[in-house]
């Protein structure tokens, strides 16, 4: 068996911690959390930030690793990478390609140099000239090139708005410019897939269901699959995804590409090479019979993937019907919860989890952190398994020390 070290231990990473326990590895979990919940099941637990690349590095040999990984986060993939590299372990990815992909400069950059469709866009340090903006439309989005998770993202609607968030966005990053780009209104797809020998495996389309907060955009409550967009745009969809693997040289590994589908058509948000933050590694198997997070922990451990179910797999044949279902609450403390093992006895419940626990304190909703947990549904059709969630949120209760209502009803959102 081997030693494997995972960066992060949010409820991201915990399944990766759990499925590589399962098959007799030991885990190292490296995290600036002390109390990350995939620490209380790895067999070490490290207080290093995954954006530490020396601190990981020295993890890494210091436990004579044979491989390294993460899911559903982006910036820890460039360490990966650098460690990955240093140490000759596996990875997908060489170190200039992981910047590519987790660096919003080197991103849209990239895009414009191959025609890749975007929002336009500028990057400006603290310093910037009002003219450097002068060709932007407003609304805006501003956003740090190396975070993640939604923070330090907001939508303005003016130079002064601008000047006055600037280091607020910089706070969440390690560069002294920050990416502006405008607001381009549309419905955001979510495309999960695998690449191998070159060759693109989308795996599934989802129609990714967001809500604003005052300045805070893009928070993801909710992931359908299929996306409605599959019928008609397909063939589009495909074409970009290819063009973008060729363009990023991704020859194998993960890929989770954020695209939005608008009036100008289809434009990229942002490209990822990892398996997706929202809970992609329960749901996945689930709906495609190709389990991704099986498939990355025996490539990091140096075992011979099996990718029989990926070649066998076809998206317009797959008739499943699904949604991940993330719960917010109000801010508060919280006093109860309906116990999740009775969501999971409704009818098409596959999986679900609380992320927060009895006599914690949740904050406004500004990014993904505030997520109080999430439920995954399935069913044969788009009708149904509205209804199975509907069943969900008249059964669950979140109540805060005082008994009143915290749960907000994401479904409140699509009316």
């Amino acid at each position: 068996m081997a030693r494997l070290l995972i960066l992060g231990g949010s409820n991201t990473q915990l399944n990766s911690v759990l499925r590589a326990k399962e098959k007799g590895h030991t885990v190292i979990v490296a995290d600036y959390y002390e109390d990350a919940p995939g620490k209380k099941f790895a067999d070490h637990g490290e207080l290093t930030s995954t954006f530490d690349v020396e601190g990981c590095l020295s993890i890494a040999r210091n436990y004579e690793i044979d491989g390294i990984l993460t899911v559903g986060t982006d910036q820890p993939v460039l360490t990966c990478a650098k460690v990955a590299n240093e140490l000759g372990l596996p990875f997908f990815l060489g170190t200039e390609q992981a910047k590519a992909v987790t660096h919003k400069k080197v991103m849209k950059n990239s895009f414009e140099e191959n025609k890749i469709p975007s929002a336009e866009f500028r990057f400006i340090d603290n310093d910037f000239h009002n003219d450097e903006l002068k060709e932007l439309r407003f609304p805006l989005v501003i956003k740090p090139l190396d975070s993640q998770g939604q923070r330090g993202v907001y939508k303005v609607s003016s130079l002064q708005q601008i000047r006055s968030l600037l280091p607020d966005v910089l706070s969440y990053s390690r560069e002294n410019e920050i990416l502006v780009e405008e607001f381009y209104e549309g419905q955001e797809i979510t495309l999960s897939g695998w690449v191998r020998d070159g060759r693109t495996h989308i795996l599934t389309v989802t129609d990714r269901q967001t809500i604003s907060r005052d300045l805070h955009i893009g928070i993801c409550i909710a992931h359908h699959f299929p996306s409605k967009y599959l019928s008609t745009d397909y063939e589009e969809i495909k074409e970009l995804t290819d063009k973008i693997v060729k363009a990023f040289r991704i020859e194998n590994g993960p890929i989770y590409f954020q695209m939005l589908i608008g009036p100008e058509g289809i434009k990229v948000n942002e490209i990822a090479c990892r398996l997706g933050g929202a809970y992609e590694d329960e749901l996945l198997p689930v709906l495609t019979g190709v389990d991704i997070l099986e498939m990355l922990i025996h490539h990091a451990t140096g075992h011979e993937v099996d990718y029989s179910p990926l070649e066998r797999y076809d998206l317009n044949k797959n008739t499943n019907h699904a949604a991940v279902q993330m719960l917010f609450t109000k801010p508060g403390t919280i006093g109860m919860m309906t116990p999740m093992n009775e969501i999971m006895a409704l009818p098409g419940a596959i999986s679900g989890r609380y992320n927060y626990h009895i006599g914690s304190t949740v904050q406004e909703i500004q990014n993904a952190t505030q997520r109080v947990g999430y439920m995954i549904f399935q069913s044969d059709s788009a009708k149904s398994l509205s209804l199975k969630i509907e069943k969900a949120f008249e059964s669950i209760e979140i109540r805060n020390t005082q008994g009143e209502n915290m749960l907000i009803d994401s479904l409140y959102y699509k009316k």
